[in-house]
């Protein structure tokens, strides 16, 4: 089964930062995309930064100046550095890959989450 993992979330005051990690999964052949979605209680998940193979990156409103997506092609593994983390910014980060892997098979998957806790 094909599932980045992620890591870095956590509780940090008004203000802080985090940096959260996602290796994609599998052997990869291609990165099309990968990124950063959340989910606050009682709201639709939303795009939070997503960069492409090529290093086109693409932010939601609220996080631009503040966050920033970066990649390792080395290592599969995307970074997503938070600054000047707000409460409003609390939500379970969920991290997407878009890949096609060594087998020629194109996969979409799903992290299982990290959460972010930001207090006021």
């Amino acid at each position: 089964q094909v599932q980045p993992v992620e890591s870095g979330g956590g509780l940090v005051q008004a203000g802080g930062s985090l940096r959260l990690s996602c290796a994609a999964s599998g052997s990869i052949l291609r990165i099309y995309t990968m990124g950063w979605y959340r989910q606050a209680p009682g709201k639709q998940r939303e795009l939070v930064a997503t960069i492409t193979g090529v290093g086109t990156t693409n932010y939601a409103d609220s996080v631009k100046g503040r966050f920033t997506i970066s990649k390792d092609n080395a290592k599969n593994t995307v970074y997503l550095q938070m600054n000047n983390l707000k409460p409003e910014d609390t939500a379970v980060y969920t991290c997407n890959q878009d890949t096609l892997n060594t087998n020629s098979v194109h996969y979409n998957a799903w992290g299982q989450g990290t959460q972010v806790t930001v207090s006021s």
